[in-house]
């Protein structure tokens, strides 16, 4: 079934969970520093019933290297952001987002100390 813009617009696919402006700009500020080192080179973003999906690539045709994922799901328990690596272990979770991507934070000295 093909779905309008209005008809997107007004939920006829159903409620999905997006990042909001405030979101999307805190990571892709991080992603723009990794990209300005050359380590990452693209991204996509997924935004589905459950999450809504940051990943990031080293080259286009791989697998992500990272996700960022955000889960309201899972907000009340173990909280809703998580990254998670090529492999699928979950690196890093946590309620707050800037926490989360503190993870990153490491391989960012590593970057400059080069």
């Amino acid at each position: 079934m093909l779905v309008t813009p209005d008809q997107y617009r007004a939920g006829a696919r159903g409620d999905v969970v997006a990042f909001t402006r405030e979101e999307l700009s805190r990571i892709l500020g991080l992603y723009g520093q990794f990209v300005a080192a050359g380590v990452w080179r693209d991204y996509a973003i997924d935004h589905l019933r459950d999450a809504a999906i940051f990943s990031i690539f080293r080259r286009s045709a791989e697998t992500p290297l990272y996700r960022v994922e955000k889960r309201p799901a899972l907000a009340g328990r173990q909280g809703a952001w998580l990254v998670v690596s090529m492999t699928g272990v979950i690196v890093k979770r946590g309620h707050d987002l800037a926490q989360v991507l503190r993870v990153f934070d490491r391989q960012k000295l590593r970057l400059a100390a080069i």
